[in-house]
């Protein structure tokens, strides 16, 4: 049977066990808690609560791309045991990670030729990545060789997405996604907004509710309508910033409409969740559509 090697950075969030499980290697993505730098990128130096605590409290966590000598360094290892791989990269509309996966591995390919080495754009990110790792693995298991998994995934990931729901507008106005005056007015009014990954990878709003229970409902119904009647959906993947509760109640809200196989719940990791922050909830899935389909089925008229 054919076999490659499947690479995600840590931004994925999928748990290290399942990862594991399921043969998946990752690359760390830094980040800096007030000072302190993080190397390993997820949660060997700080727990899931220490770190969203710790933002709730002032601290400030800052977040660097993967360099092309890092990714240099690690495509030479693959290239040189003559592995073939697949690396599923954060959204190039977040982050240059992924143009810095192409430059590494077109600069492999003058001094290996014969490398196979694959970086796909998720459009996605946190658990958005993680879906599409483990499609892979279905594929790689099915007897796909990389570079035909990396063709049916440039295609399949248009059609896996989802939405998630803020609990502090701050953190996305800090990040460029959000005016000051709305954030503040928002927080005061106790506006919760539903976001998804637009066709290009970049955020996108949808919508917006008052109240946290209200804006979990909403992205639930959100998901429902990119979903046929009567599905059964296999896995459904949700994300949180330490608010387990309310991951819980938005997958029994999605299991009130749909036959669910699995529900995956997760803590978000520190890269993403440094842009969010805490009280962040996420759920990703396949859709029965595509993210250009539901856009123009939903949101046409909000464009002209």
């Amino acid at each position: 049977m054919n076999t490659f090697t499947i690479l995600v950075d840590t931004n994925c969030d999928l748990p290290p066990e399942l990862m594991l499980e399921h043969g998946i290697e990752a690359i760390p993505t830094p980040f800096d808690l007030d000072g302190v730098k993080h190397d390993l990128g997820y949660w060997q130096e700080i727990t899931p609560k220490e770190y969203y605590d710790a933002l709730r409290n002032g601290s400030v966590a800052k977040t660097s791309q993967i360099n092309p000598g890092t990714f240099i360094e690690l495509f030479t290892k693959y290239a040189e045991q003559k592995k073939d791989l697949l690396y599923i990269a954060l959204s190039s509309g977040l982050s240059n990670t992924y143009q810095n996966s192409i430059m590494a591995a077109q600069q492999i390919r003058e001094t290996h030729p014969d490398s196979n080495i694959y970086p796909l754009d998720s459009i996605s990110a946190s658990v958005g990545q993680g879906l599409l790792a483990m499609l892979a693995v279905q594929k790689r298991k099915e007897g796909l060789t990389a570079q035909e998994t990396a063709a049916w995934l440039e295609q399949k990931k248009h059609s896996c997405f989802g939405f998630f729901t803020v609990d502090d507008l701050m953190y996305l106005h800090r990040g460029g996604r959000l005016s000051k005056l709305s954030a503040v007015a928002g927080s005061v009014l106790s506006i919760k907004p539903v976001l998804n990954f637009a066709p290009d990878g970049t955020l996108a709003l949808k919508d917006k509710a008052r109240g946290r229970r209200p804006s979990l409902a909403l992205m639930a119904e959100q998901f429902k309508r990119s979903v046929a009647p009567n599905t059964a959906i296999d896995t459904i993947y949700i994300s949180h910033t330490d608010c387990e509760a309310d991951a819980m109640m938005l997958a029994g809200m999605i299991k009130e409409s749909f036959e669910v196989r699995q529900v995956i719940v997760m803590v978000m990791g520190p890269i993403v969740g440094a842009h969010v922050g805490p009280g962040t909830v996420t759920l990703l899935a396949e859709a029965g559509m595509t993210r250009d389909e539901y856009e123009n089925k939903f949101y046409k008229k909000n464009k002209n």
